[in-house]
């Protein structure tokens, strides 16, 4: 019989140490996870991803709720449901996010591109002087809308099992302050335990090669072989769960 996992994720789900690749790479944590899965005698395992880069737990609940292959078919034909959302929900930011994102409306096309530039100069040390006091996306709504997005899964697929990934350390010019990280998986984990989702903590996991530089040069993507070991936590945590639940 064939099952289907249902992901919401950020770019994390579709990019390697090098780029952005097809989503059915192998190599990627999401397949890898499959893979697993299926030796462990689940049949032929689909990988049902919504995913995009920089997606914030808000963005997926968006996401679920307006594409239509989403609430017409990946919904009702999942057997498990993996959050990997809520990395980009803890960097640290310069401006609130809906400035940065309404800049790719803006027009004519040369006012579009130097706002591009003089967000991407001055972010890192808008930063530094906040000193990451603020998050791209406040961790009372990062809650909400994950809790949205659970509650509407368990509505139409009760018992089904939820995995939450929980938010990747990063070493990144680009996000100079590492202050809000250790808060956010505290409360991703807090935030798991209440509402009865397994949790995959991450960082034991991408530490390592992040420091070792094996990563992606950005310091945000990983390597490879963080793939492997994060597709191998989930699908424990996949398998676990669905015993719990029978």
């Amino acid at each position: 019989m064939d099952r289907h996992l249902f992901l919401l994720a950020d770019s994390l789900a579709f990019q390697g140490p090098g780029q952005p690749l097809p989503p059915t790479d192998v190599r990627l944590y999401p397949n890898v996870c499959a893979r697993l899965l299926a030796e462990e005698g689940w049949g032929s395992v689909g990988v049902d991803l919504l995913a995009r880069q920089g997606w914030t737990a808000r963005d997926a609940w968006w996401g679920m709720t307006k594409d239509p292959m989403a609430f017409g078919v990946y919904v009702h034909r999942a057997d498990a449901l993996v959050i990997g959302v809520g990395g980009m929900d803890q960097l640290p930011a310069a401006v609130p996010t809906w400035w940065r994102d309404s800049i790719p409306y803006l027009r004519p096309g040369a006012l579009r591109r130097s706002a591009r530039r003089l967000y991407r100069r001055t972010s890192p040390v808008g930063i530094r002087l906040l000193r990451g006091r603020m998050r791209q996306l406040p961790q009372a709504a990062t809650d909400r809308y994950l809790a949205r997005v659970v509650s509407a899964m368990r509505h139409w697929r009760p018992g089904i099992p939820v995995v939450l990934v929980g938010p990747s350390p990063w070493s990144a010019p680009t996000y100079p302050v590492q202050r809000t990280h250790s808060d956010a998986v505290a409360s991703a984990r807090r935030w798991a335990s209440e509402h009865g989702v397994a949790f995959v903590d991450l960082d034991p996991l991408v530490t390592p090669a992040l420091r070792a530089g094996e990563g992606n040069p950005d310091g945000m993507h990983w390597a490879w072989t963080t793939h492997e070991l994060v597709g191998r936590a989930l699908a424990s945590a996949i398998l676990t769960a669905t015993s719990r639940a029978q």
